[in-house]
C-alpha cells in the first residue's frame, strides 16, 4: 500500500513527536526556526485510513543565483526504517521535494549500525594495531548495516564522514552515549571511571557548584565558547545564534533548552548547554575557561547534568560527537577519552546519505561548499 506525503502543520508535527521516546532536537518544527538561512518544511506520511505514521523536517538551502535547492533532513526523518518496502516512504519524498525545486536530497537516518561497550572503546585505544573504531569487533550491531546495502540499491549514496561545521560535514556518524534507561543513578555513577569519580569529588571538596542559568547568562556562557573555540583552533558560532536557539526552542517547550554553569569563588569556570526531546537528552555546546583546572568544574557540571537527565526519566545521555581515530596524535583523542570515562558506549550510526536529483547542479554545490 502507497503512503500520502504531504506538509504538516507545526501542531501535527509536535503532536507526532510527542508520542514517540526519542526524535532528534534536528528533526522539531523549531529547529529551522533556528536555521534563518534555510526554509524550513515539515513533511508528514500518510496511511490510507488518514494516520500520521512518519514525519521529517526539511531543511531547504537555495543555491547561490539560482532557485533551486538543496533539501537537508538532519537526524531524520522519522519513520518505520525497519519496514519492507522503504521506496514507499521514500520515493514520495523524493517526488515532492523534486516539486518544491530540489536539486539533491540529504538525509541522516537516526538508525544505529554498530556500538561498543565503555570497556572495548578503552582496550582498543591501548592497542597499537587498532587505528579505527571500524578495526576493532563492535560489542553489538544494529539495523543500519542492512540499510545501507538497501539505500544503496536504491540509488543513494553515502556522504562522508561527518563534523560539526558547515553543510557539506553534515552531523556526526560516531557519538557517544551514556545508557540510563533502567539503571539507577548509583549504577550510572559505578559506570564512570576512576578519574571520573575523583574528579567529581575534588569539585565538590573545592566548593564548584553548578547552577542552571537562563538567557541572561548567555554573554556569560560565549565568553568562555569563544575561549574554547581559540584554544581548539575552531570557528565559532556568533552569540545571537545561541540566542536565537534558546529564543526558538523554549517557545515551543519550556524545558527543550538548558543552560549550566560552573562557578568557582565568583568565577565562571565552564558552562554548557543541554537539549532534551522525549526521553534523550543531548549534551549541546560546552565550554570552559583553561583557569583553574585543577578545581575539574567540567566533570562536576557534567555529572550534574547526566544527574538530572536521568531525574527527567532519559533513557540516553548524549555527548554527540566523536573521532573514530584511535591514532594518539590525534588531538580528538583526549576528548574520546574523556567521554567514554564517563561511561559512554561509542556508537555508530548509518550516517548521511545523498540522493542527486540534478547531478550537475550536485556536483557544482559540492565544489561551491569546498571553496567556502
Amino acid at each position: 500500500m502507497s503512503l500520502t506525503l504531504r506538509p504538516l502543520t507545526r501542531a501535527e508535527h509536535l503532536a507526532f513527536v510527542a508520542e514517540r521516546p526519542s526524535v532528534s532536537h534536528m528533526q522539531v518544527p523549531s529547529w529551522g526556526d533556528v536555521k534563518p538561512d534555510w526554509r524550513a518544511e515539515s513533511l508528514g506520511w500518510f496511511e490510507a485510513d488518514g494516520r500520521l505514521v512518519g514525519a521529517g523536517l526539511v531543511l531547504l538551502r537555495p543555491l547561490p543565483k539560482v532557485k533551486r535547492y538543496l533539501a537537508y533532513l538532519p537526524e531524520g526523518p522519522v519513520i518505520d526504517w525497519d519496514a519492507p518496502g522503504l521506496e514507499r516512504w521514500l520515493e514520495p519524498m523524493l517526488a515532492h521535494l523534486k516539486g518544491r525545486g530540489a536539486f539533491s536530497v540529504k538525509m541522516g537516518p537516526p538508525v544505529v549500525a554498530r556500538r561498543w561497550s565503555p570497556e572495548a572503546v578503552k582496550a582498543a585505544i591501548a592497542d597499537p594495531g587498532a587505528h579505527r573504531l571500524g578495526d576493532v569487533p563492535a560489542t553489538s550491531r544494529g539495523p543500519g548495516l542492512d540499510l545501507a546495502e538497501r539505500l544503496r540499491r536504491m540509488g543513494w549514496r553515502q556522504a562522508g564522514p561527518g563534523g560539526e561545521e558547515g553543510f557539506a560535514a553534515g552531523q556526526p556518524r560516531y557519538v557517544c552515549q551514556v545508557p540510563l534507561g533502567d539503571r539507577s543513578l548509583e549504577d550510572v555513577h559505578r559506570g564512570l571511571n576512576q578519574q571520573w569519580r575523583r574528579n567529581i569529588k575534588k569539585a565538590e571538596k573545592a566548593g564548584v557548584k553548578i547552577v542552571r542559568g537562563g538567557p541572561e547568562d548567555l554573554p556569560a556562557f560565549y565568553g568562555l565558547y569563544t575561549e574554547t573555540a581559540e584554544r581548539d583552533r575552531f570557528i565559532p558560532r556568533p552569540l545571537p545564534y545561541f540566542q536565537r536557539m534558546w529564543a526558538a526552542l523554549t517557545a515551543e517547550h519550556p524545558d527543550r533548552m538548558r543552560l549550566y554553569l560552573a562557578h568557582h569563588d565568583g568565577d565562571v569556570l565552564a558552562a554548557a548547554t543541554m537539549l532534551i526531546v522525549g526521553r534523550h537528552v543531548w549534551y549541546s555546546y560546552g565550554a570552559s575557561t583553561s583557569r583553574k583546572r585543577e578545581v575539574q568544574p567540567n566533570n562536576a557540571m557534567q555529572w550534574r547534568m547526566m544527574c538530572d537527565a536521568h531525574e527527567l526519566g532519559a533513557d540516553v545521555y548524549d555527548f554527540r560527537g566523536i573521532t573514530d581515530t584511535l591514532e594518539e596524535s590525534d588531538h580528538l583523542l583526549g576528548l574520546l577519552r574523556f567521554k567514554v570515562g564517563a561511561g559512554g558506549e561509542a556508537v555508530e550510526y548509518v550516517g548521511e546519505w545523498d540522493f542527486p536529483l540534478n547531478r550537475l547542479l550536485h556536483k557544482a554545490f559540492d565544489i561551491y561548499m569546498a571553496r567556502r
